[in-house]
């Protein structure tokens, strides 16, 4: 991993950047402006409003020398970086960390902890505790005629640096762990979307798949034709007739993938095309992982009795095979699917003769990349992607879900539910 990221995780919104630093330039100006003008407070007025006008220049920078929408991770830092140095220096000035606005130190770091990556905001929280050091032992006097009447006890001098760096922690680790999942899940829904739009190209394969077959056609026709009076012509000549009687069955052959191809372009998927019942969709889609698994999948269906049509949804169809996609791939050998319904709602159960779910991630099972910490199970458990993308898929169509370990079988158990009235009117 590089030291700086580049990943599109990682970045900042520059215009959303340059708003809240022209806030903090704004409001740094109204106060040094107001304490020297309005209440008459000395201290270097000249130097403040230089690293002020520096500030103002890196921002101006941004708008229009930098032409980049986003702000990298190693631009951001740099940026960041100029902020709490600009920041210091004024209240390096102004008193150090016994001036109030002290606290305005740790915004930079914190705020850039839900965006960037962990070693760069490491770098900035070391910084920003480096810069709380520096001006607890090193910094001019509060503006007179504070600095004259303001005397504290060693104990509460030192307790305010103590106070910041805590809070600093504090709500950097804060913002990274919910950044951190931010981020995994924003990844898991592109990986998502990069599915679906693979399959809508797939579908659009198999039309222009479908225009091809239907134009080879009589090209095909023609060539079989000829290879027919080719084998009267040649009749006798025992290597020229073998060659054209292979011609002709590679012709045939031929003919029969085209066909194939014109009545199912998608011929994996050939499900997804039209409208079906439940119990249908199940069955199509164990028939689709019987032909590549060795598992046996019991199917019981003996309490369901709608036979309604479901309009096609990729979206259910999807989310259905992940998780029957899952149950395969950990079962030992069996995979139990049962399917129920009555007059209000829909049920699928599915189970495995599996190791079940880990304890330590059972609670949180839906979310993306999840990693059991018990080293025993490590090697047999996913990232959780299967189960994230169908879950979110089936929920986005009205389905309720749950995941736990079966209480009837060894392994894991997924409970698919629907109200009827949602599940017949997608």
């Amino acid at each position: 991993m590089k030291f700086f990221q580049t990943s599109k995780y990682h970045f900042f919104k520059k215009s959303t950047y340059i708003s809240l630093r022209w806030i903090g330039i704004i409001g740094q100006l109204i106060s040094i402006y107001f304490v020297y003008f309005v209440l008459n407070f000395k201290f270097d007025f000249l130097v403040s409003n230089l690293i002020i006008f520096l500030g103002i220049l890196s921002n101006l920078y941004l708008i229009f020398i930098y032409q980049k929408t986003q702000l990298s991770d190693r631009s951001a830092f740099l940026f960041l970086v100029i902020d709490i140095l600009q920041l210091g220096a004024l209240l390096y000035l102004t008193g150090g960390v016994t001036n109030p606005f002290v606290i305005f130190l740790i915004i930079p770091s914190v705020f850039s902890s839900s965006n960037l990556s962990f070693k760069t905001n490491l770098l900035l929280v070391f910084l920003t505790i480096f810069t709380i050091f520096i001006l607890t032992f090193y910094s001019l006097d509060l503006p007179s005629p504070i600095s004259d009447h303001f005397h504290v006890s060693p104990y509460y001098f030192y307790s305010i640096p103590i106070a910041l760096i805590i809070a600093l922690i504090f709500l950097n680790y804060l913002a990274m762990t919910f950044g951190k999942q931010s981020r995994l899940r924003r990844e898991a829904l592109a990986k998502m979307e990069e599915v679906m739009a693979t399959e809508h190209e797939l579908l659009s394969l198999g039309g222009q798949a479908a225009a091809a077959a239907h134009s080879l056609g009589t090209p095909l026709s023609t060539i079989k034709i000829i290879t027919q009076d080719l084998i009267k012509q040649f009749k006798g000549q025992v290597e020229i007739e073998k060659d054209i009687e292979l011609l002709a069955s590679q012709i045939e052959r031929c003919n029969q993938i085209l066909k194939r191809l014109t009545l199912n372009p998608v011929e994996e998927d050939e499900f997804i095309d039209k409208d079906l019942s439940m119990k249908d969709y199940i069955s199509e889609i164990i028939s689709s992982f019987k032909e590549i698994s060795k598992k046996k999948f019991i199917f019981n269906f003996d309490q369901y009795s709608n036979s309604k049509k479901i309009t096609k949804s990729l979206e259910i169809v999807y989310g259905l095979r992940n998780f029957i996609g899952n149950a395969n791939k950990f079962s030992e050998k069996n995979v139990f699917i049962n399917l129920k319904s009555d007059s209000e709602t829909t049920e699928i159960v599915i189970e495995d003769d599996g190791f079940g779910f880990p304890k330590d991630i059972l609670s949180k099972i839906g979310e993306p990349y999840l990693k059991s910490n018990d080293t025993k199970d490590k090697s047999k458990t996913g990232l959780g992607l299967g189960l994230f993308i169908g879950k979110t898929l089936l929920e986005k169509n009205f389905a309720t879900i749950n995941c736990r370990n079966s209480k009837t079988q060894k392994g894991a158990e997924i409970i698919i539910k629907w109200k009827n009235k949602d599940l017949f009117n997608i």
